[in-house]
């Protein structure tokens, strides 16, 4: 996969990730989808400490954005 189309495919996710408002989701509804939504968060936790990881052991830093 190239560069490009790595930061494409994480902005997308972003974006997918923003979507989410589990407050609109009935209790029912989150009660039904926890363990499918505990999975899904604790593999990006997984994968979001190893990308940064990773960053950070080539001796860059990983900053946030300055707001406009």
């Amino acid at each position: 996969m190239s560069t490009n189309e790595a930061i494409a495919r994480l902005g997308a996710a972003v974006s997918a990730l923003g979507d989410v408002d589990v407050s609109a989701w009935s209790d029912d509804a989150l009660r039904a989808q926890l363990g499918e939504l505990s999975l899904a968060l604790c593999a990006l936790d997984t994968l979001l400490s190893r990308v940064a990881d990773d960053v950070r052991a080539r001796g860059l830093r990983i900053e946030e954005p300055i707001a406009a």
